[in-house]
């Protein structure tokens, strides 16, 4: 079996190529084309308007603009990179031979925060700012070609996947500073805040998207995540324990803490207002749908074992 995976030079791409190689032929698509172990041949995009893409079984789209939490980006990028790339690649898909389309969009094209216990497919999409709204008009963008032309769908399945935040060894972002702040034996000030929070670990995703191109799995949205949430605490006490040190857990007058946020959002520290929300909010997702479709009753790794494994590999680093 064939596999394209889009933006196969990334943190997920690589790890599916790794994950992958031994079990499909796999190529790969993305802005620069250098050799790489376990992927037959990169392409460009630009390769793509020539028709020198080759006929493949399963489109695994992971291209995108991540979100930046410094809010430095331009808006109109994320609406090229994140709409504009899945327009295209979707595009290909409908005129090609391929049989599933997984879609990579993100629980923040749904909601940019949770009301409720826990956040479902069911919940009318309202994404706060552009890198949401851009992974939804890509959503919309796909549902839209399946409702106009159903014929051309008949024998194919397209998944739109929104998962948690993703993490496994190569990670960066907010989990590795993070751990770098846990290294560093200092103590954790926002002990004060109290919040359960959905995470993905790459060994379950890769465990998920193999199951969905082995499978013949109804088309449709699905929420990813883990099994169970972590809070922000008990991160923080799992990276001391990962570098030999006690957590020292500070509970800071919230006031406090969120007046400094906004002097962060002004002066470009590395704690602001949005940092702040993705440390603090609660942001449970449930993840019963993909387990339902692919009868399943839970993942292989637990969120603590997931999230241990992603520390250990920053020792590394």
């Amino acid at each position: 079996m064939t596999i394209l995976i889009t933006g196969i030079h990334g943190f997920v791409g690589s790890g599916f190529t790794e994950a992958f190689h031994d079990h499909y032929l796999i190529y790969g698509l993305d802005i620069l084309a250098p050799d790489k172990t376990g992927v037959i041949k990169t392409f460009l995009w630009s390769d793509m308007n020539k028709n020198k893409l080759p006929e493949v079984d399963v489109i695994i789209h992971l291209a995108g603009k991540a979100h930046d939490t410094r809010n430095t980006s331009d808006a109109k990028s994320y609406f090229e990179i994140n709409t504009g790339l899945t327009q295209k690649i979707f595009d290909k898909f409908i005129s090609s031979n391929a049989g599933k389309f997984i879609f990579f969009s993100s629980v923040k094209a749904a909601a940019d925060k949770v009301d409720g216990d826990f956040l479902t497919e069911d919940v009318i999409p309202a994404p706060v700012g552009p890198y949401g709204e851009s992974k939804i008009k890509a959503e919309e963008y796909i549902l839209d070609k399946i409702r106009e032309n159903p014929e051309k769908f008949t024998g194919k399945r397209v998944y739109i996947l929104r998962p948690c935040m993703i993490h496994g060894p190569g990670n960066k972002g907010n989990l590795n500073l993070l751990y770098r702040i846990a290294k560093t034996g200092m103590p954790w000030p926002l002990g004060s805040f109290e919040n359960k929070r959905s995470f993905t670990s790459f060994d379950n995703l890769a465990f998920i998207i193999d199951k969905l191109i082995a499978s013949d799995v109804e088309s449709g949205i699905y929420n990813f995540c883990d099994d169970s949430p972590l809070s922000t605490n008990e991160l923080i006490k799992l990276m001391a324990c990962s570098v030999g040190k006690k957590a020292h857990i500070l509970k800071t007058n919230k006031r406090f803490i969120s007046y400094c946020a906004k002097l962060g959002d002004i002066l470009h520290l590395p704690l602001n207002s949005l940092r702040l929300q993705k440390l603090t909010e609660n942001y449970v997702v449930s993840n019963d749908k993909i387990k339902k479709a692919l009868k399943i009753d839970s993942l292989p790794l637990t969120s603590r074992e997931g999230m241990i494994k992603t520390l250990n590999s920053f020792r590394n680093d």
